[in-house]
């Protein structure tokens, strides 16, 4: 999976509207293989995240949590040191 998508479930506060549409621009980028398409694409292009940010944010209101909300920071610091690990230097 693209790496810059990140999980937008379960989160309290609830995903906004912008990072809905920043992972929905993510998707389109990876299965296009384009981040900046054609201006004959273009409107494609707009469409696609357009839909697709529509739909995830249906899916995120839908979706039942079983355990609780997860903090946005304290995840953050989980990846963050995942990647200090992950690129560390001998």
């Amino acid at each position: 999976m693209c790496r810059n998508i990140h999980v937008l479930h379960n989160f309290e506060p609830a995903a906004n509207h912008e990072e809905i549409e920043a992972a929905a621009l993510q998707y389109v980028r990876k299965i296009s293989g384009s981040t900046k398409p054609s201006k004959a694409n273009q409107e494609a292009f707009d469409r696609a995240v357009h839909e697709i940010a529509h739909i995830t944010q249906h899916l995120l209101e839908d979706l039942v949590a079983f355990g609780p909300p997860k903090d946005r920071e304290v995840e953050a610091a989980k990846a963050k040191e995942r990647s200090a690990k992950r690129f560390a230097t001998a």
